[in-house]
């Protein structure tokens, strides 16, 4: 799968308990179907899509400008698996704010309920690919939603979005366990954009603040930083107060770390506690309790001072100008805030009464409504294929 990116501009509005009701039940009968049909593993892959995911969500009652889109799909999906149990077929933790922060335990307690011998891999994978969104890539967009989605088996997916509240945009970024060979070298599935179009300044300078230390180009800075945190605490936090002090390190640009912007006594207490937990690289360093993007874009510009090997500013995602073919999606059943039209509740209900009747005739074998289902399927393929040829 290739990394693409859709730019969405962003407006108010929230699923009313009438409409969240609806999502529930249809986003729970559509992920029983594919897996039914494909398996779990295919469901992480769907999820993982930034481009399926925005179409699942458009299905669900969502419009293409809808805000919420991410947090109320994923929540439809969470609260899903708690109605349906394990024959929805995967399993969900976090959510929102202060829920993201309880991911680990509910893992945790997934793994001892289902008896998932690989829980601790879990909890690692889920930590990790927070820690890397919210201090090893610094675009900007701070964290405030984190799910992961798991399997029986301990296949995962992760879909996490980041808000950047000077400007009100956001950036999702999608992991599938499957591919992810290094949480620290390029380890994203893709990474989706839910902005406007940036100015070519806006651009440009995003791009001069930009760290990016999961680039591949980034690797000898990485294995530099983990240098620098074996070395003398006292050293390295004296050279980040000398080159601080003016412009040397971040001329001719001025990068977010000045001593104004960096606690140094809390960053020295860090760097202390890296040191004691000698990394041998960089994924340790970056796991280290504590150590967010203050440290690492600190040891990171020291690095390439010292060992000249340069950061990256290189933004992880792509633009994509043309409208994607999910925009369709949001025509199934109507948007929550009226567009392209108000959500027809009759059409809602039949089709959640179809989809999961279909699939529980699918569990006894009774498979006429299930393939009815593939054949118009294909035929609309078809059609679509013919009409664009």
């Amino acid at each position: 799968m290739k990394r693409r990116m859709a730019q969405l501009p962003l407006h108010t509005g929230k699923a009313p308990p009438w409409l969240f009701r609806r999502m529930t039940r249809l986003a729970g009968g559509i992920a029983t179907a594919i897996v039914e049909e494909f398996g779990a593993q295919e469901l992480l892959r769907r999820l993982s899509d930034p481009w399926w995911f925005q179409t699942f969500g458009c299905v669900l009652g969502f419009d293409w400008h809808s805000s919420g889109l991410t947090t109320v799909t994923c929540g439809a999906l969470k609260e899903a698996a708690q109605e349906i149990g394990q024959d929805l077929g995967i399993l969900v933790a976090g959510g929102k704010g202060s829920t993201s922060r309880k991911t680990p335990r509910e893992i945790a307690d997934a793994a001892e309920r289902w008896a998932i011998h690989n829980g601790e891999q879990l909890v690692s994978a889920s930590r990790m690919s927070a820690k890397v969104d919210s201090a090893a890539v610094q675009d900007g967009f701070d964290l405030y939603h984190h799910v992961f989605f798991f399997t029986a088996a301990g296949e995962w997916c992760v879909v996490q979005q980041g808000m950047n509240t000077s400007s009100g945009w956001a950036r999702r970024y999608h992991w599938l366990g499957e591919t992810v060979n290094d949480f620290v070298s390029e380890p994203h599935q893709a990474i989706q954009n839910l902005v406007q179009q940036d100015s070519v300044s806006d651009q440009f300078a995003a791009r001069k603040s930009m760290l990016n230390m999961v680039a591949c180009e980034a690797d000898a800075n990485r294995k530099d930083c983990a240098e620098l945190a074996r070395q003398n605490p006292d050293w390295v936090v004296a050279e980040i107060e000398r080159l601080t002090e003016g412009p040397t390190l971040f001329a001719p640009q001025r990068h977010p770390l000045l001593p104004r912007d960096a606690n140094l006594p809390r960053l020295r207490q860090l760097v202390i506690r890296a040191h004691e937990n000698h990394p041998q690289d960089f994924a340790t360093l970056l796991g280290t309790q504590g150590v967010g993007g203050a440290t690492i874009r600190s040891l990171a510009l020291l690095a390439e001072v010292i060992f000249q090997n340069p950061v990256s500013h290189r933004d992880p995602s792509r633009s994509a100008r043309e409208m994607p073919k999910w925009a369709d999606y949001a025509f199934a059943h109507g948007g929550k805030d009226g567009t392209p039209f108000p959500v027809d509740r009759q059409g809602y209900d039949r089709n959640i009464h179809i989809l999961t009747e279909a699939v529980r005739r699918a569990k006894l074998g009774e498979n006429e409504q299930f393939s009815a289902l593939k054949r118009l399927a294909q035929a609309t393929s078809r059609a679509d294929h013919t009409s664009s040829g």
